[in-house]
This record gives structure tokens, C-alpha cells and sequence, in this order.
């Protein structure tokens, strides 16, 4: 029997974004339309979790990959996201992975939890739920993130000073703050 189809046009989806291999988990529940594309939906992610956007990235859907060609590193398996649409993509799957810097190489696993209609506009993305603080850029990946948690939050580690420098200041890995990441939303237009 073929996997049941799912309907989302004119629906919003309820994702659940999950940093994979780091402790404690940090993840973002967002609200997006279906009709969303991947360019947008790469965004909404980079946005929500507090990424800086200057790196590569690409979606792994349905054993497709996307993202953004480089015409200099041509890479023959990968499929140009540009008018990818979310909904077209997905078909009967529930779950997808989205991978940011291949040097630090994060890896997230996103969810659909939800699927809701929706009458009214739904213009830009929304933050419904998170935890814990997105790992600076260029820290090194996961282990780079562990050494520099343990650095910066022991004053007498031997590379304390120079890791306190690099970020600018302290960091607390549980904060999360929901208005800061929606206000962030709100300058995508869907």
C-alpha cells in the first residue's frame, strides 16, 4: 500500500528544528506555510536557531539534496533549492535534515509535528517554542562547541581569556528568548 499523501496547501506546519549532537538539546518549534520554499525555509531556520548565515547549506529530503549550486564546485547530486517548495518536497514525510557549515557541520533534524489550516495570511514564520542558546560560528562543530563551553565557563581553564575574547564576552548556553527570535521572523515575508 503507498504511503498516504499528505494535503498542505493552504496549511501552516508546525516544525520542530533539533541541533543533533549537542548536549543539552537545543531546538525551535516553528509555525511556516506549507507553500514555503526551501531559500525561505533555510532562513527561517538560520533566524530561529541564531545562526549568522555565512555558510553553505543544504537539505536532505526524501534522499534528494538541496541548496545553492556553487557554478565553481559543481556537485552532480545536489538539486538547485531555489523554487523548492516545502509541501512539494515533503510528500508522505514527517521528518527531513538540514545540514549548516559543512566545515563545523551542523546537523539538524527537522520534524513536522503539526499540520494545521489556516484562513488568513501567515506572511513571515513564527517561534512558538526553544531552548538553549545557539553555538557561536566557526567554533569548531561539536567538539569544538564542548571545548569552548568548558573554556568559557572556567576562569581558571588555561584558554579562558583567549575564548572570552574570541566570542566578546560571556555566553550562557541556556539562554533562549522567544520575542528576540520572533522579532527576527518578522523580517522574512513569505
Amino acid at each position: 500500500m503507498a504511503p498516504k499523501v499528505i494535503a498542505l496547501q493552504g496549511h501552516a506546519l508546525v516544525l520542530r528544528i533539533e541541533l543533533r549532537h549537542v548536549h543539552p538539546t537545543i531546538h525551535r518549534t516553528v509555525v511556516v506555510p506549507s507553500r514555503i520554499t526551501l531559500p525561505k525555509l533555510h532562513v527561517t531556520i538560520q533566524y530561529a536557531m541564531g545562526w549568522l548565515g555565512g555558510h553553505l547549506h543544504e537539505f536532505i529530503i526524501n534522499d534528494t539534496h538541496y541548496g545553492r549550486p556553487d557554478p565553481d564546485y559543481p556537485e552532480p547530486d545536489l538539486k538547485d533549492e531555489k523554487r523548492v517548495r516545502l509541501d512539494k518536497a515533503l510528500g508522505s514525510r514527517r521528518e527531513f535534515d538540514y545540514i549548516y557549515d559543512y566545515g563545523d557541520d551542523w546537523d539538524h533534524r527537522l520534524r513536522l509535528i503539526d499540520v494545521m489550516p489556516f484562513s488568513g495570511p501567515l506572511d513571515s514564520p513564527w517561534c512558538l517554542d526553544g531552548a538553549n542558546a545557539c553555538p557561536p560560528e566557526d567554533v569548531g562543530g561539536q567538539p569544538g562547541y564542548m571545548d569552548f563551553l568548558q573554556a568559557i565557563s572556567d576562569p581558571g581553564h588555561p584558554d579562558h581569556t583567549h575564548i572570552l575574547q574570541w566570542y566578546g564576552g560571556p555566553f550562557d548556553p541556556n539562554a533562549f528568548d522567544l520575542q528576540e527570535v520572533n522579532q527576527r521572523l518578522m523580517e522574512i515575508r513569505i
